[in-house]
């Protein structure tokens, strides 16, 4: 079966977003330094050039170094951050020190530790901001660039002070609004990961419940139906009532049913397991599906859409999982009403979709639909384990299984599987 590739490490994706972000830092730097100069107040270009020049020289290392590593440390992360506020302390005392506006930048760098690092290390950012701030106060003598006209110089404070919180902000919010977009999708994938591994848990459980089940019942269910036999041939010779007699086909019928529910729990969650995974063109699939199936007449199998496409699994299997689906359909629909399949390559996926206009499912069902042993079909008519078993396949394979149904619109269920190769 197909392996889903193996997550990546929180340290690396936490590098490669500090990546990014220092190249935006850069080029709003570089503007930055550039358009005062040019506009505002003449500052020591070549200097502050030659400090953002160090900054991209730095983040080029740090994406060979992500390229490379297998794994980032928070202590690694924590240092990057560390020189992130003292190239930003350096980059302020050489253009207005502890008058620049644009101290309030220190805020961000503190916002991304408290959101990327554990506690220890953010305080540790809080800190070192807080003494790389305050060292620009004694340091203010020596900066090159100094405060000449206090009145013209505030007015100009007060002004970078909006655009400098204006920045802040806006760098903040995108920030925690990625993180939190990041996280919700991780969540997502972890509930997709545990939702997977206890369905295949409980497939697992299955088989060997069959199995177990199976080996346990065969003799004495075995026996009823000999005896069964040997009965209903005395009571055709014996003056019985019919209604004993129906009770006595009754009890070979149910035996006759409990095998082959252990014989499909066995089967089916068992020998998708030995069976060869090969490419299954899509209308080979369909037609497979529909080899022997009861009313087939009331299926209509539309060609896939454009060149035929193809999947790859074990053909049996795939079989039997779209089987159960056109078998679903037809027992929900009216015998009026057709059952339409239809396959199509959409992306860098095979859909198969089977739709019925049965009566539909309530959303308390739909929710429930494919837990094994849960049916809402009479006694007798169905165990609830071919959806459960179908899913378990498609899953398996690196695909997934999706109903749609809404009560007086009929159902729509989707198998959507990696296209091998693409079109044949």
């Amino acid at each position: 079966m197909p392996i889903a590739p193996a997550a990546r490490a929180p340290g690396l994706i936490k590098l490669s977003w500090l990546v990014r972000l220092h190249w935006l830092a850069i080029l709003g730097q570089t503007a930055l330094v550039v358009g005062v100069h040019l506009w505002v107040v003449p500052l020591p270009l070549g200097v502050l050039m030659g400090l953002v020049a160090l900054e991209a020289v730095m983040n080029l290392a740090l994406g060979v170094w992500l390229a490379r590593a297998s794994h980032v440390s928070d202590a690694a992360l924590a240092a990057v951050m560390l020189i992130d506020s003292l190239v930003l302390a350096a980059l302020l005392h050489l253009s207005g020190g502890h008058f620049n506006p644009f101290s309030t930048l220190f805020l961000v760098n503190v916002a991304l530790a408290a959101i990327l690092l554990p506690p220890r290390w953010s305080w540790a950012q809080v800190g070192f901001s807080l003494a790389a701030f305050g060292a620009l106060f004694p340091l203010q003598e020596l900066a090159p660039f100094g405060v000449h006209e206090h009145e013209a110089m505030m007015t100009l404070h007060l002004q970078g002070m909006w655009v400098a919180f204006a920045l802040a902000a806006v760098l903040i919010v995108t920030i925690v609004q990625r993180v939190t977009r990041a996280l919700r999708a991780r969540e997502a994938e972890l509930e997709r990961a545990r939702s997977l591994g206890e369905r295949r848990e409980k497939l697992t459980s299955l088989a060997t419940l069959a199995a177990g089940a199976a080996h346990e019942l065969a003799t004495p269910l075995g026996t009823i139906a000999v005896v069964a036999k040997e009965l209903e041939r005395s009571l055709q010779r014996s003056s019985a009532t019919a209604e004993v007699r129906a009770d006595l086909a009754l009890i070979r019928a149910q035996v006759v049913r409990c095998r082959d529910i252990l014989q499909q729990m066995a089967a089916q969650a068992g020998e998708n397991a030995g069976e060869p995974l090969l490419p299954v063109p899509a209308d080979e699939w369909i037609a497979a599906a529909l080899d022997g199936l009861p009313e087939r007449e009331r299926v209509e199998a539309a060609p896939p859409a454009g060149a035929p496409c193809v999947v790859l699994g074990p053909p049996r299997g795939l079989a039997r999982a779209l089987k159960v689906l056109l078998r679903n359909a037809l027992e929900a629909s009216p015998p009026d009403r057709p059952v339409r399949v239809r396959a199509g390559l959409e992306g860098p996926e095979v859909l198969v979709e089977v739709s019925d206009r049965g009566t539909g499912m309530i959303p308390e069902v739909l929710a429930r639909a494919g837990e094994p042993f849960f049916t809402t079909k009479g006694p007798g008519a169905g165990t609830g384990l071919g959806l459960f078993l179908a899913r378990a396949l498609v899953e398996q394979l690196g695909g997934r299984l999706t109903l749609e149904s809404a009560p007086g619109w009929g159902t729509t269920a989707r198998i959507a599987l990696p296209a091998a190769g693409g079109r044949a």
